[in-house]
């Protein structure tokens, strides 16, 4: 079925407090997609984000961040007083998000809000601890024991905790109960209120399209927990990490740095801890987006210590296997493929073979000097086109910078008038494609440049920080997203 949608991370939504969240800006944006035709919202991965603030770089694969609970929302069921957060510095620019203050404040009220935890049923708590034990314990001492040793890496513990001796992983069980307690009461918040919102969605005909890495964090519960599924050395160091070679984009390619897999102990295992998780998610989403898809077929094995990621090779991955065994457990769930990047006809037999759609990056598909994949008339109905993606410059800001042969090309190609510009113009390409999914960034729709950029990748510091201002949803945009949808059936 056509269909159309827009990628809006929740970070980004309109919040008094610093940050998206999962209150009434975020349920006033589902109400702006029924009123625009749309029937996705995408988002990027909604995990707890550690160091450097990406959503792609989480304390835990199950998990929910809980900078994007509510704190009015905690106010309305009696665990908050609005004066406990009304008149705290949550920053000076609507637009950012200061991400060290959002740490230091965000915390300091979801632990006052503890203080009344009586205030929920214990039973509901316990329930939901239950239904998430297979994660939730490991998540909450992991969290626990970092805060003890100031927020350090698993990896630079105390030697029995982090080999998780059974005597030692006891003695903090005992020691830290009430902060353990805290984590799992947070989780316990984050998980009632996104279940809301998404039940809010679903009444309102909206499905969420969910993001999840393919790789895990090294300073992760999930690391931490299961060392016997990462490449680490006797001294639970990775032996090699992840990432991309060169390219035109990176002449030092990519280090992401994330741990890899040992793919042969997650086949011996029936791939049990990925059916945990892709279920987990299937709780969260009505469609799931495989990051980095491509590394299922051969992943690029860096070594590591290195200080890029010029020196590496392609490992054959799991392939065919991996994505049978999460097709046939895996029930209920849409699967997107990320399939970008450097991709050999071994990572387009395997995208074929699964069935799953691809994607179609408009931003990369206007060379006036040649045809390209990217171009519409290539599609076939099984992709998902972008105008482009978190990842991606907006579409202004990229217009600025490319030729005008190029420019010249798009009008040429779209049929563009000046009247309606060139960044409507190529959403309309995307809308009017065959392809079954067309999605574009909520900064394209409003037209803004690269100051709304969500990420640049291999930088540090600039990212994760885009906020969209509270009027900027009205009525007549609304309507003209509406107008282009009906016009291409979607």
């Amino acid at each position: 079925m056509r269909a159309a949608g827009i990628l809006l991370p929740v970070f980004s939504l309109p919040s008094d407090y610093g940050i998206g969240t999962m209150g009434k800006e975020a349920y006033k944006f589902v109400d702006f997609l029924e009123k625009s035709g749309q029937k996705y919202w995408q988002v990027l991965p909604i995990g707890p984000t550690s160091y450097g603030d990406s959503p792609y770089q989480s304390f835990s694969t199950f998990a929910g961040n809980p900078y994007f609970i509510d704190l009015d929302m905690l106010a309305e069921i009696g665990l908050l007083e609005k004066s406990d957060y009304k008149n705290l510095n949550w920053g000076d620019n609507p637009e950012k998000i200061d991400y060290a203050l959002i740490f230091e404040t965000k915390f300091g009220v979801l632990r006052k809000a503890y203080k009344n935890v009586e205030k929920i049923s214990a039973d509901e708590i316990k329930k939901f601890h239950e239904e998430n034990s297979s994660w939730i314990d490991d998540y909450a001492l992991y969290m626990s024991v970092k805060n003890e040793f100031e927020l350090k890496s698993w990896q630079e513990w105390d030697e029995g905790i982090k080999f998780r001796r059974p005597e030692a992983v006891e003695k903090y069980r005992k020691n830290l109960a009430d902060e353990i307690g805290f984590w799992i009461f947070v989780q316990y918040l984050f998980f009632s209120q996104w279940t809301a919102l998404r039940t809010y969605a679903a009444e309102k005909g909206i499905k969420i399209i969910g993001d999840i890495p393919i790789y895990v964090a090294e300073d992760s519960a999930d690391a931490w927990a299961n060392p016997s599924l990462f490449q680490f050395d006797e001294n639970l160091r990775p032996t090699a990490v992840a990432g991309c070679p060169p390219d035109c984009f990176s002449e030092d390619g990519q280090l992401w740095g994330n741990p890899l897999y040992r793919w042969e102990v997650h086949k011996e295992t029936g791939f049990a801890w990925w059916i945990d998780r892709m279920k987990a998610a299937a709780k969260l989403f009505d469609v799931i987006r495989i990051d980095h898809f491509r590394g299922l077929e051969s992943y690029y094995s860096i070594p590591y210590g290195m200080e890029n990621a010029r020196v590496g090779e392609w490992v054959k991955g799991p392939d065919i296997d991996f994505v049978k065994t999460i097709k046939r457990e895996v029930r209920g769930v849409d699967i997107i493929a990320e399939d970008l990047g450097f991709l050999t006809p071994e990572v387009e037999k395997l995208l074929k073979k699964s069935g799953f759609p691809g994607m179609k990056i408009l931003e990369f598909a206007f060379d006036h000097k040649g045809d390209s994949n990217y171009l519409p008339h290539n599609y076939d109905k099984n992709c998902v086109v972008y105008t482009g993606t978190h990842d991606n410059e907006t579409l202004a800001g990229w217009l600025e910078g490319i030729s005008r042969k190029d420019k010249a090309f798009i009008r040429k190609y779209l049929n563009v008038s000046r009247k309606e510009g060139l960044c409507y113009g190529i959403i309309r390409g995307a809308w009017a494609s065959c392809a079954n999914l067309a999605v574009a960034q909520m900064q394209d729709f409003l037209e803004l440049d690269n100051s709304a950029r969500i990420n640049e990748p291999s930088t540090l510091g600039i990212n994760w920080q885009w906020r969209l201002e509270k009027n900027a949803l009205t009525d007549g945009l609304a309507e003209r997203i509406n107008t282009l949808t009906r016009l291409y059936r979607r």
